[in-house]
């Protein structure tokens, strides 16, 4: 029997971190089983001239996202789907939950050292960090980020949400900005699952962002009437 929802993911995204976040107190609240699967944004944006298209650091951050990605595709492997979540949760905790640091390298969060801690956290053999530069888990990578763009178009970024599969919703998002409370996060969950499964629905959306309420943006809540417009790939925080 699969799971109630198919969640997937590329670990250097912060937006499907927030989500993902969300997701758990609603996996929690509804007794709902979740399938953490693969797009890789370095992968799904192959075919983009990166020096032209994206600021000077993301080559180096969706290169770092597909290695790890081929972590948690041997995690997969010889430890089963249920074991990759708790790498997802370790992985998030140290890319996206710490403070901003200039002196990182951009790519640092495909480094060998931040794989193994997280595997370690997640009670897996650090060794299985080797698997950082198998590019032989690429094409198992490709195909389930084009499993997941089938199911929403491929105009879209991460994280894609799918239902109650195969024939249940799926949809791109939601974008978060922050996490809701637990009292009202399954209400959130309703909200969007009632939106997305009519037919006629296509989207909603809105250009200006609060900055994610993440350690790693130096945000915190009291911090929400900062925006960010992330139009063509670029930051610019406004007031």
């Amino acid at each position: 029997m699969g799971a109630d929802i198919n969640f997937y993911f590329d670990p250097i995204c912060p937006f499907a971190w927030m989500t993902s976040k969300w997701i758990r107190i609603v996996q929690a609240q509804r007794d709902y089983s979740v399938d953490w699967r693969f797009i890789s944004l370095r992968l799904i944006n192959a075919h983009i001239d990166y020096d032209t298209h994206f600021p000077p650091e993301y080559d180096a951050q969706h290169t770092a996202g597909l290695r790890l990605l081929r972590v948690a595709s041997a995690v997969r492997e010889q430890h089963g789907r249920p074991a990759v979540g708790p790498l997802y949760a370790a992985y998030g905790a140290r890319i996206l939950e710490v403070a901003p640091d200039e002196d990182r390298k951009p790519g640092w969060q495909g480094t060998p050292d931040l794989a193994a801690g997280a595997l370690a956290e997640a009670g897996l053999p650090v060794s299985l960090a080797e698997f950082l530069d198998d590019t032989s888990r690429d094409a198992e990578i490709q195909a389930e980020s084009d499993e997941a763009l089938s199911l929403t178009g491929r105009d879209v970024g991460t994280p894609i949400v799918h239902f109650q599969p195969p024939e249940g919703v799926a949809f791109f998002g939601p974008v978060i900005s922050r996490l809701p409370d637990e009292a009202r996060a399954a209400e959130l969950w309703d909200h969007v699952v009632g939106l997305a499964s009519f037919p006629g629905f296509a989207e909603l959306k809105r250009s200006l962002r609060e900055q994610p309420q993440l350690p790693s943006f130096g945000v915190t809540t009291d911090q929400a009437g900062r925006t960010e417009d992330w139009h063509a790939g670029s930051r610019r925080l406004k007031k």
